[in-house]
């Protein structure tokens, strides 16, 4: 078992002959793939603790092929992009919600986007990428990390709160992820060439949804208040309220913090602190302790085999030691704090000093 996984040795015995859980979780709303051999996901046991996660939440009745004949002409056009990508396992709780008004007048919103030759991101068949058939089937979801935004420019979100595809660098909000996870595994290593791809924890069990799973290009908040909050929002209270036996929700901000506010905190666990962004990691984020305590109470709750393999590097490595935090002094507030139009303002005003500083020509 890796070394970023609580080691079993502290648990009572009883503990000890509780069921184990799986880590595979697939794309966020998606099936799950087959787990290597020999990986971190596969040992001690974790298919026994997969199974007995799926037992505690039955998968309701769901015939996809008649649920879809039954959709009007218009609603199977609107919800194409739903019916191809979203797992059984996800749109048999959300097949409601998918044909409200609310949500039909999101679908009609992006295509209005796509008419009006608007870019937007993630690309149309990463926008369920945390819940379709790459990544996370319901029943496999261990820990939920609440995100806001998705990345606004090329190559960034790809469905999945927080991460990046290679060859692009891990952003600042993540690096700080990074800091936090290796105080509590020091043996953590991040993605190789500074990467930021997380869907490794996505198959181990980490749903990362963002508040909104759009957004316009370098247009940050641009697809706001136009019905993903009220989908997300579904999702976060599906998870709490048919995962019975509890998962783990990390919420980051005041914005994600109001995202769980109503969730039961008896029977899930919720840990909240300040935003990972520059600005704010500084004042608690760092020591907030919280991927070491998403396992010890997995570990409590399911048994050993259900942490979470926190590892990125595919390959363990020697321990090296922790990276400076990225962190600013500044007392602003964190919480709507948009990385990639900070560094577009720096690259604008540095661009105007320049031509301000050049001399000009007759």
């Amino acid at each position: 078992m890796s070394t970023l996984k609580r080691k079993a040795g502290t648990l009572s015995s009883a503990d000890s002959k509780k069921p184990k859980q799986d880590g595979s979780i697939m794309s966020f709303f998606g099936a799950p793939k087959p787990v290597a051999k020999g990986s971190a996901a596969a040992g001690s046991g974790n298919g026994a603790v997969a199974a007995a996660a799926a037992a505690d939440t039955p998968a309701p009745k769901f015939d996809k092929e008649k649920w879809v004949a039954g959709l009007t002409a218009e609603q199977r056009e609107l919800l194409q992009l739903e019916i191809d990508t979203l797992h059984e396992s996800w749109l048999a709780h959300l097949k409601d919600e998918v044909t409200s008004k609310e949500f039909l007048d999101l679908k009609r919103f992006l295509n209005r986007e796509t008419s009006a030759g608007r870019k937007w991101f993630p690309p149309k068949e990463d926008v369920y990428s945390c819940s379709r058939s790459r990544h996370t089937p319901f029943n496999n979801v261990k820990v939920v990390i609440v995100g806001q935004d998705p990345y606004h420019n090329h190559n960034q979100a790809h469905g999945l709160a927080f991460s990046v595809r290679p060859p692009t660098p891990a952003p600042p909000s993540l690096k700080n992820m990074y800091i936090a996870l290796q105080k509590d595994y020091p043996s953590f290593s991040p993605p190789p060439k500074k990467g930021g791809l997380l869907t490794p924890w996505a198959d181990r069990g980490v749903l990362m949804l963002n508040t909104c799973l759009t957004v316009r290009a370098h247009e940050a908040n641009s697809h706001s208040n136009r019905g993903w909050e009220r989908f997300t929002q579904k999702v976060l209270d599906l998870v709490a309220q048919k995962r019975s036996r509890g998962v783990v929700y990390m919420a980051w901000g005041t914005p994600a913090g109001k995202r769980v506010v109503k969730i039961d905190a008896k029977k899930h666990l919720i840990l909240k602190s300040v935003h990972p962004s520059p600005l704010s990691a500084s004042r608690g984020f760092f020591d907030c302790g919280h991927f070491r305590k998403a396992n010890d109470w997995l570990v409590e709750r399911y048994g050993a085999g259900a942490e979470i393999d926190w590892d990125l590097s595919g390959a363990k490595k020697a321990e090296a030691p922790a990276p400076a935090p990225v962190e600013k002094k500044e007392e602003e507030d964190d919480d709507e704090i948009d990385e990639d139009a900070m560094a577009a303002m720096a690259a604008a005003a540095e661009e105007e000093a320049e031509t301000k500083a050049s001399p000009k020509k007759e």
